[in-house]
């Protein structure tokens, strides 16, 4: 599948995806570091609140919703479509990346066996995920999605590879980890391009083809848990980078799944890259400070 001139577009926006490139310390510890990027296949691309009501993932079918991890109005939006969807009565599994996998017995547990919690201890069983949730995230955007969750019995999975594993295979590659080995030269250089133009110059491409390798797991990972849930329907939700069809979770799913699978991005209102998914969501951008302007060398002297 040829890759897209897009595929490396928008390095602000990406650094915040990819959770990297906030401080000179995270710089620093690079060597430690890791890549949070990240149906009937649609027909056409509307925008906005009404295509969310569209949104099905009944047994046999797949969803994979991506976002802009800090956007508000795209967690809302995606809120109201898993909402509208859970009422047309289907009941899929929710995938989520901000747990990494090693979370799920702890998850289990917490929940009794999926049981739908009593009103008054629905909150109590949020907090308490949240607890079991990486760092980094902010969980207020996620709440909503762990209260229909719960509030609705569905299978909640944890769909992260660790810290730990991304260094493994930052490391040692991707057969170390019981990874696929063989990564397509498209997928592999696009990541790789798109991690160096996402840390604002303070990256080789040395460092950036290490850092591609745990976001190639991470999407191994992701797609082998929409495999294993497709029979009773699944939802991913996941960063736009993930979710990506041309080098995302979708570039390892048989083609059979794939044709099962709708693919839906959340943009901000003047990103390229529709082309990326099977429909898009389009938000006005969420208020950020520039994530490299802490990074950028100081000018140096002026000569007159």
């Amino acid at each position: 599948m040829p890759m897209p001139a897009t595929a490396s577009a928008l390095p602000r926006r990406r650094a915040l995806e990819l959770r990297l490139g906030h401080s000179l310390a995270l710089f620093a510890l690079l060597a430690l570091a890791l890549v949070q990027t990240g149906c009937a296949v649609a027909g056409g691309p509307p925008t906005g609140a009404a295509t969310a009501t569209a949104w099905r993932a009944p047994p046999g079918q797949a969803l994979l919703l991506g976002e802009v991890h800090d956007n508000a109005a795209q967690h809302a939006l995606r809120a109201r479509g898993l909402a509208a969807l859970l009422a047309q009565g289907d009941r899929p599994a929710l995938l989520m990346e901000q747990f990494d996998r090693e979370r799920q017995p702890a998850m289990d547990a917490l929940r009794a066996g999926g049981a739908i919690p009593p009103a008054a201890a629905l909150e109590a069983q949020v907090d308490a995920l949240v607890q079991l949730g990486g760092t980094g995230w902010d969980w207020p955007l996620y709440q909503p999605y762990l209260r229909l969750a719960l509030a609705h019995g569905l299978p909640l999975l944890a769909a992260n590879v660790s810290r730990t594993e991304a260094r493994q295979v930052m490391q040692q590659g991707l057969a170390a980890g019981g990874w696929q080995a063989a990564v397509p030269d498209d997928i592999r250089q696009a990541h790789t391009q798109a991690i160096v133009d996402s840390h604002c110059g303070q990256l080789d491409a040395a460092g950036a083809a290490r850092l591609a390798l745990a976001q190639v797991a991470r999407d191994q990972f992701m797609a082998r848990l929409v495999a294993q849930q497709l029979a009773g329907g699944a939802v991913l939700l996941a960063g736009n980078g993930h979710v990506r069809t041309d080098i995302g979770v979708p570039r390892w799913l048989a083609p059979a799944m794939r044709a099962r699978t709708r693919v839906v991005g959340a943009l901000e209102a003047g990103d390229a890259g529709s082309q990326a998914f099977d429909s898009v969501l389009t938000t006005p951008a969420q208020t950020r400070p520039d994530p490299c302007a802490g990074l950028r060398m100081p000018a140096g002297p002026t000569t007159r």
